[in-house]
């Protein structure tokens, strides 16, 4: 709507080894995907239906309603007082070679 998505969708992946595959793809060993995922695939493997839709943003179409600056002004579900998800764990500590991947370590240190 006017530039901003308030909507989307997609077909979920629902099994367990297309999902191990993928991690694989991305570089992960099976070890490190358990560590970081392992909430996740665990859940797969208990089975998951095929599933998919489309999801209206509700709270991105509030954002533009009300006229704030920020999705964070009206998000009905914030994180907790530190920035984490309970149910996930996240944010997870970042490897150092995705903060250089990222280029963000360069950045640290010459703000420093």
């Amino acid at each position: 709507m006017n530039g901003h998505e308030i909507g989307g969708g997609s077909l979920r992946i629902h099994r367990l080894e297309l999902q191990e595959q993928l991690f694989e793809l991305l570089g992960f060993s099976h070890e490190e995907a358990h560590q970081r995922f392992g909430f996740f695939l665990q859940a797969l493997r208990y089975g998951a239906p095929p599933h998919g839709g489309i999801a209206w943003g509700l709270d991105r179409l509030i954002m533009l309603l009300s006229g704030a600056s920020s999705l964070r002004n009206v998000i009905a579900f914030p994180k907790n007082q530190r920035g984490a998800d309970p149910l996930t764990g996240a944010p997870t500590p970042l490897e150092p070679e995705q903060l250089r991947e990222l280029r963000l370590m360069q950045a640290v240190e010459e703000t420093r």
